[in-house]
């Protein structure tokens, strides 16, 4: 692995208020999930996390800041429960989901501390990669373990 330069570093180049909001996002994360493993990934500009989960060590969340509001997304975000919907890309992605923030007062701690716990236990899940590859992740289809989810709509309102 090259070196990659310091989460401090990449925020420097965003509006100060942007690095604030992404620096609580990284305060989250940490408290969360401890042993989550923090690097920047500089091809996509996010601050990526990964979790050990045996011998591997599965993408499970990143902090990505933009010029008006910053993103804390989920790459399998499509197998989380979200049934207030509150997470974007439905409807973009077929498997990412995120948070978007632009001021600090939108931040619920709670709230994202628990997705975040839901995506390292999905993350930690042995069988992931078999599930991921041979689900139909279009968001219409009915998700395996999921109750309240209807074929038409998507979750149960």
């Amino acid at each position: 692995m090259t070196d990659c330069p310091p989460p401090e570093a990449l925020l420097a180049g965003y509006p100060d208020s942007m690095a604030a909001l992404a620096e609580r996002l990284r305060t989250i994360v940490r408290e969360t999930v401890p042993d989550a493993i923090e690097r920047v990934r500089v091809g996509w500009r996010v601050i990526g996390y990964n979790v050990p989960a045996g011998r591997r060590t599965p993408f499970v969340a990143w902090v990505m800041a933009e010029r008006v509001h910053v993103h804390l997304g989920f790459p399998h975000g499509v197998l989380l429960r979200d049934p207030a919907r509150v997470l974007g890309g439905a409807g973009e992605t077929k498997r990412a989901r995120w948070f978007t923030f632009s001021s600090p007062d939108a931040i619920h701690a709670y709230l994202v501390a628990a997705y975040l716990r839901e995506a390292v236990a999905i993350a930690r899940e042995p069988s992931l990669g078999h599930l991921v590859r041979h689900l139909d992740l279009d968001t219409t289809s009915p998700r395996p373990g999921r109750s309240g989810w209807d074929d038409a709509r998507g979750p149960a309102r």
